[in-house]
């Protein structure tokens, strides 16, 4: 079983998964030990930087008594000498039970699943998908709001290079979320991605003013104007600093908004925000942990 996409999930699915991820959360945190996957190794391919994706399916592995193995930029292996993705995913193949891969080519986690007889999840591919972030989002809204459907949610941000709204509103919309987006005319959610959260009945609505749009925001979801997805410096000076998250903004919000944001941030959200108790953006990266936990055990055959 690949995880490539979140569109490979129906919303029982996503919701075993989110339920498996709630019985690790001991073991993640440390309270219990587990060796679920003792024996077993992951190899980790990240051809772009990660902090929080890498590490996090790193101590997933480490907190069920399994190993990881890889590298953490293509610099330090055969990639370097030319060595095809198809090639170095047939040889991790080999040594691992599980292959991770985070690559800036957006179809090159599928294409590595043609390629490999173990499993492969996909921790980014270019401006494509990033499905096990989703999980992990689903995960943070449904503890801290108590359910994910009847949540009105506010993406803001760069909505047009971000593999990470691309999922996370598909999901979304597959569970029923009032779904809103404020983006730079520039970086608006993609048309294509717009028609399939169409074909689930949703109507998203979508406008540049983040002032309004948070007024009646349950959960208001902040990504980063991502520089590295730019082709031309320039337009990224056009849109770098379009939107701040602080306590001005605040005040008019639901006291009970939670704030989340995959990070890194850069300066979209004040630090200032970090001592509300609207700020769920650290907590939301320490679910990463119990998710994959769930996911990495469930593709290995170790849970149902």
């Amino acid at each position: 079983m690949d995880i490539v996409s979140i569109r490979d999930f129906s919303r029982a699915q996503i919701e075993h998964v989110l339920d498996v991820a709630e019985r690790m959360l001991p073991v993640a945190k440390g309270d219990e030990k587990s060796k679920l996957l003792d024996g077993k190794v992951l190899g980790s391919l990240f051809y772009e930087p990660s902090t929080r994706t890498r590490l996090s399916f790193e101590a997933a592995m480490a907190r069920l008594g399994g190993k990881s193995l890889g590298f953490d930029e293509p610099k330090g292996s055969s990639v370097a000498k030319g060595e095809t993705l198809a090639d170095t995913i047939r040889m991790v193949d080999a040594y691992c039970d599980a292959i991770v891969l985070r690559h800036p080519q957006e179809g090159a986690a599928r294409l590595a699943g043609h390629f490999a007889a173990k499993p492969v999840l996909n921790a980014g591919d270019g401006a494509g998908q990033h499905p096990t972030q989703t999980m992990l989002d689903l995960f943070t809204i449904r503890k801290s709001k108590g359910k994910i459907d009847g949540n009105h949610v506010v993406i803001v941000g760069d909505l047009k290079y971000g593999r990470t709204v691309h999922s996370l509103s598909e999901a979304l919309a597959m569970f029923g979320a009032q779904l809103t987006f404020v983006a730079p005319p520039t970086l608006q959610m993609p048309k294509e991605h717009l028609k399939h959260i169409q074909s689930m009945g949703i109507k998203p609505k979508s406008g540049t003013d983040l002032t309004e749009a948070v007024k009646d925001a349950d959960v208001l979801y902040v990504t980063r104007i991502q520089k590295e997805r730019f082709p031309d410096p320039a337009e990224y000076q056009k849109v770098a600093g379009a939107f701040k998250i602080d306590p001005a903004l605040l005040k008019d919000a639901k006291k009970d908004m939670i704030i989340m944001h995959p990070l890194p941030r850069v300066n979209e959200i004040s630090p200032e925000v970090d001592k509300t108790p609207n700020a769920k953006y650290f907590e939301q990266a320490f679910n990463g942990v119990p998710v994959r936990m769930a996911l990495l055990a469930m593709v290995l055959g170790a849970v149902e």
